[in-house]
């Protein structure tokens, strides 16, 4: 699959603030990408150098095959921003309308796309209503319309689902899919974790202006798995003889267990069966994407602490 954006050794600093700091990491066309950090980790400057807004202090950009040129490329790329950008006055139909042809499109164009998407989210009887008349819902829906409509190569969604119901937030989510199996891209950024496990292909983890991570979803979570299983079983007795594992919870008939080294879970599973135990369940509890992101940030914070020098 071929690569629709390489960001190499990206820098920029603000006075002392290094808000990126030598980051390089590339985003394969079509796919779902989870761009996470805490509060002040650089990910919205970032996207700032993504989108045009801010140019490096140096290193480069690569975006469909070539060096990125923001004043001719920006027409491909849909932003929406978490700080949301519409005109609160505005009829929501006129909005879209001008949005739309800002992006390029023709009048006809951009009424034929409107029309598309106000009927695919449920929002044709919204057309005379102002922004300020909606919900953060509602705005949060004709703002995902006004950045996707325009059919760009990348998209990128800072906290998209925010003020979304579930009905809703599926309906959007839905989208997306759908955006990354007709060839979009798309640059996802959140706090919610469980949102990014659900829906991304890749993550980067960012934070203090550095990478820290970078793989598949499921690479990542096998990088930090701790050889931990859950074992169902028909009855617990009252004794267990730990064999190459050790227990660490137990709840009913469920046991958690973490697996010594130089043992499989081939051998824990032989050494239950031969103590007669029936095994209604057995699988690896992989950690979250949420304790992977906690772990890595806290123990960078920690580094970080520890590097400072003492005051007089």
């Amino acid at each position: 699959m071929s690569q629709i954006l390489q960001l190499q050794n990206l820098k920029k600093y603000y006075a002392t603030q290094k808000a990126v700091d030598d980051i390089s990491f590339s985003i394969e066309q079509g796919s779902i990408f989870g761009l996470l950090g805490p509060n002040g980790a650089g990910k919205t400057t970032l996207l700032r150098m993504i989108t045009g807004i801010f140019f490096p202090d140096s290193g480069h950009i690569q975006f469909d095959g070539k060096e990125f040129d923001p004043m001719n490329d920006i027409i491909k790329i849909g932003y929406m921003p978490e700080e949301r950008g519409l005109y609160k006055k505005m009829k929501i139909g006129d909005q879209a309308l001008y949005l739309a042809q800002l992006k390029g499109l023709s009048k006809s164009e951009a009424m034929s796309k409107i029309k598309f998407w106000f009927k695919r989210l449920e929002m044709e009887s919204w057309w005379n209503k102002k922004v300020e008349d909606l919900s953060k819902g509602m705005s949060q829906k004709l703002q995902f319309v006004t950045t996707v409509l325009h059919e760009p190569k990348l998209i990128i969604l800072d906290e998209p689902f925010s003020g979304l119901d579930p009905v809703n937030a599926n309906l959007i989510k839905d989208e997306i899919y759908g955006l990354a199996q007709r060839g979009s891209t798309i640059i996802f950024s959140t706090h919610r974790m469980e949102q990014v496990e659900e829906i991304c292909d890749h993550i980067v983890l960012v934070n203090l202006g550095k990478k820290i991570l970078d793989g598949t979803v499921q690479d990542v979570k096998q990088q930090f798995k701790e050889n931990k299983f859950a074992v169902k079983l028909a009855e617990i007795p009252a004794q267990i003889n730990p064999q190459g594992f050790e227990i660490t919870d137990q709840k009913a008939n469920e046991l958690t267990i973490r697996i010594k080294e130089g043992f499989s879970g081939n051998d824990v599973l032989r050494s239950l069966l031969n103590a007669n135990l029936t095994i209604e369940a057995f699988h690896e509890i992989l950690p979250s994407l949420n304790e992977i992101f906690i772990g890595l940030v806290e123990g960078t914070k920690a580094t970080t602490r520890a590097f400072q020098p003492l005051n007089d």
